[in-house]
Order: C-alpha cells, then structure tokens, then sequence
C-alpha cells in the first residue's frame, strides 16, 4: 500500500491499515467517537504519535478568527479527519480539504467508517487546488445562463 510517489505515503500506509483493521472489527453504524477511540488503539499498535482532538486556530487575513479540533494529528505532518457517515458527500471533501488549507498543512485523510465499506481520501493542498480550478471554470463556462 506504500506508494514512494506520494509524501508521507508510509505513514499514511499504517493510517489506512488501523483503519482497516477497525472497520474490520466493528463494522459501520458506531458513532465517530467510538471509531476514533478504536482508530487510537490501532494507530498506537502501529508505532505512531498522534494527538487526538488538537486545536487548532483558523485564521483569515492572518488574523485568528477561532479555533477547530483536528481529530488526528498524525507524526506533527497529518491531519486524519473521522466520519461515520452512510454516505460521504462532496462537502464533507471539500470541509476536509479548508481544514488542511487553514492549518496550513500538506497532507490530510478524510476517513469515513460509517458505510459497508471503509471509504478513505488521501487529501494533498493540490487537491484543493484543482476543486478551486473546476468551481472557477463552471462559473466561467456558465456565462450563457440568465437570472431575471
């Protein structure tokens, strides 16, 4: 699962992998609080530091405007953001997507165990990036449409 390409991508390998092995073990349908517990458990057994709920501040204009928690910081480099969610939207990507943009981060994963199947989203500032670039050029390409 460790793809050299990519940064951080061993430690991401082991985020995945505890991830894994708690969605094995519980399934779906548990509250995001009761994953996160068991993802610490796992990730500790991995060998990685962590600390769980961080805040973190938010600033705009350089000016802090208030402060979110971070589910996971991973290593000081990776911010791991938890959903237990039967179906994982494009605005839960794009919330996770600002949190790493506004912690000033490169790396993120965006974690959803609460469908039949593990979901996970390995989250880079390019991303954010290329979303910003596609919004841009839809309303760019949506000149012909008229209000009244």
């Amino acid at each position: 699962m460790i793809n050299e390409q990519y940064k951080y991508s061993d430690i991401t390998a082991k985020i995945i992998g505890s991830a894994m092995a708690v969605h094995t073990k519980l399934g779906n349908g548990f509250q995001e609080v009761i994953y996160q517990r068991a993802l610490a458990i796992e990730m500790t057994k991995q060998g990685l530091s962590f600390v769980r709920e961080l805040e973190m501040p938010i600033y705009y204009d350089e000016i802090n405007i208030g402060t979110r928690r971070v589910d996971f910081f991973v290593e000081d480099k990776i911010m791991v953001e938890l959903k237990a969610l039967t179906l994982l939207e494009k605005v839960h990507l794009a919330q996770a997507l600002n949190y790493l943009e506004a912690y000033k981060m490169e790396i993120g994963m965006l974690i959803n165990f609460g469908n039949t199947k593990l979901e996970f989203k390995r989250l880079t500032i390019e991303h954010k990036l290329n979303q910003t670039n596609h919004l841009i050029n839809n309303i760019n390409g949506a000149d012909n449409i008229v209000s009244r």
